[in-house]
């Protein structure tokens, strides 16, 4: 009898002990669960710096040499060939995606006895595109023209040797190759656009249309 009472008072003591532990659970299920701590915030995006050679107010050199393609208009340089161009300047890179610049350059082209050499003298900007290695860029200007018209067989035997400077501007077009942040190789084409007027030996006054297209390779330095 006495076992039997043990094995009881055992046996109810581990059915009290299975009872309190859902029973806590339940109490701490009504009380609520503390809230998660709160999710950290995304990281924020990496600033992308501009390239080095875009840093703000850089200013740079540079020089070009390459040929000229005259117009073929009636009332321009129909007939001439091909001939020359260069130019020379300094800019200043205000922003990475704009640029400003003073040019001072030269392009010429001949038929037989008759030649035209003009001598541009402008400002312009550029918008580009940043880049580390390569640019592209597409600009404008304007500034004044000065040119020199030597036509002796003009107008049947009436020859021409006149100089004038008239108002002109230009649109371009290029890609610069950085080599380090400092020096980049560059290819530009600039189309011209200039219509000064001439007087002849007989004393008419005519206009020329000198326009057309500057394809040089250069060199681009910043300081």
């Amino acid at each position: 009898m006495k076992r039997i009472s043990t094995l009881l008072l055992a046996g109810l003591a581990v059915a009290m002990t299975a009872a309190t532990v859902p029973a806590a659970e339940y109490d701490r299920y009504e009380r609520g669960y503390p809230p998660p701590p709160p999710s950290s915030p995304p990281p924020r995006a990496a600033y992308a710096r501009p390239p080095q050679h875009a840093a703000f107010g850089q200013t740079y050199f540079f020089l070009h040499g390459g040929g000229f393609e005259p117009n073929d208009s009636s009332d321009g340089l129909e007939g001439y060939d091909s001939g020359g161009s260069f130019d020379v300047g300094f800019g200043s890179r205000v922003s990475p995606i704009l640029a400003i610049e003073g040019t001072v350059g030269g392009f010429g082209a001949d038929n037989g006895p008759n030649e035209v050499r003009v001598v541009p003298l402008t400002v312009g900007v550029r918008l580009i595109l940043p880049n580390p290695i390569l640019e592209p860029y597409v600009g404008g200007g304007v500034g004044f023209y000065f040119v020199d018209l030597k036509e002796p067989s003009n107008f049947g035997g009436i020859g021409t040797d006149d100089s004038d400077a008239t108002a002109g501007g230009y649109l371009s077009l290029g890609l610069d190759a950085w080599l380090n942040p400092r020096v980049a190789l560059n290819l530009e084409g600039k189309y011209h656009m200039a219509t000064p007027t001439f007087t002849n030996n007989a004393g008419t006054s005519f206009d020329v249309d000198v326009s057309g297209w500057a394809v040089s390779l250069g060199v681009r330095l910043g300081f």
